[in-house]
């Protein structure tokens, strides 16, 4: 899985003008679902989104977590995290989860955030999405759960 997490101070998620997920300060997540993602994958993923220090402390570092600030998250399902464009000018997408298992995964990465305490909410999967944010920072940060897990 993919994680492309930005901090931000707020985001709206539209879906045929219509507004359908919004949240105050906090982390907008791309996820992406690889194709041999796991439980395990997903586990690793959540644990180092709700515990990443990337929220400035008192001092401006980098320092508090989602947790720390009472910070939101968003998760927008996203598989073209993996489009490889080794060759060609075309992404080729074919490491990416088939739609039912990167539905599941996304469902189950969300419920799992969420049951850190952390206020989350989704975009519609599947579905063309238009993504507002204002990033802070701006501070965009790429997490893959092969790296972690």
């Amino acid at each position: 899985m993919i994680a492309l997490i930005q901090r931000v101070l707020r985001c709206t998620v539209t879906v045929d003008g219509n507004p359908v997920s919004s949240i105050g300060r906090g982390m907008l997540i791309f996820l992406g679902v690889h194709g041999d993602d796991t439980e395990r994958d997903l586990r690793a993923l959540v644990r180092k989104c709700t515990g990443l220090r990337m929220f400035a402390d008192d001092e401006g570092k980098m320092n508090r977590s989602l947790a720390d600030i009472g910070g939101e998250v968003l998760v927008v399902s996203q598989f073209t995290l993996f489009g490889d464009v080794s060759r060609g000018m075309r992404p080729y997408f074919g490491q990416a989860a088939e739609p039912a298992k990167a539905r599941s995964m996304y469902e189950a990465f969300m419920e799992s955030m969420g049951e850190t305490g952390v206020t989350v909410r989704g975009g519609v999967f599947g579905a063309a999405m238009q993504v507002e944010l204002v990033n802070d920072g701006p501070v965009t940060i790429r997490i893959d759960s092969g790296d972690i897990a």
